[in-house]
């Protein structure tokens, strides 16, 4: 299945991640989006029949560290140095606000 960026494309994708692009930025875009699907499409194509998948490409052992819990500090302790609490949670401040029309 061949799939095609196209300009509009990148235009929802911007709006649904409220991000602001100009035209140039989004030809731009388009283009460079279009070659990675265009990369993508032509790995489907190639011919994988009897390759055995690989999980990790170095010969390495993964090394585990036993998994145990640790006492560290206690809620009362880590909220003496928060800026800003709120019944009992840290309050931060709001970064991505709602347009009205929404």
């Amino acid at each position: 299945m061949k799939i095609t960026i196209t300009e509009d494309t990148i235009r929802h994708v911007a709006e649904l991640s409220r991000l602001e692009f100009g035209d140039d930025e989004i030809g731009k875009f388009t283009q460079e989006m279009d070659s990675i699907i265009n990369m993508a499409n032509q790995l489907q194509e190639v011919d994988t029949e009897g390759v055995e998948e690989t999980v990790q490409v170095v010969d390495r052992d993964t090394v585990f560290r036993e998994d145990k819990s640790e006492h560290w500090q206690s809620k009362e302790e880590l909220m003496k140095n928060v800026p800003d609490e709120a019944n009992g949670f840290i309050k931060v401040p709001v970064i991505i606000e709602k347009d009205d029309n929404e």
